[in-house]
């Protein structure tokens, strides 16, 4: 799953995380509850939500051919 739960680390409704850990990221909250996912060197990552809620990420990956 490339989804990391976030919760364990929010202390106090604060969400801190180390950015020189990880180069590009996105951090998804949605309904109270966190979520991280590397984004792709080459590729889209998509976030669908419905009725105001996230309910799926989606990544379409590719790599360059030169």
């Amino acid at each position: 799953m490339r989804l990391i739960r976030l919760d364990p680390i929010i202390e106090k409704d604060k969400l801190v995380i180390d950015t020189k850990q990880h180069e590009n990221f996105a951090v998804i909250v949605s309904n109270g509850e966190a979520k991280m996912t590397q984004l792709p060197e080459h590729g889209e990552t998509k976030i669908v939500t419905s009725k105001g809620k996230v309910t799926r990420v989606k990544w379409d990956e590719g790599e360059l051919f030169n």
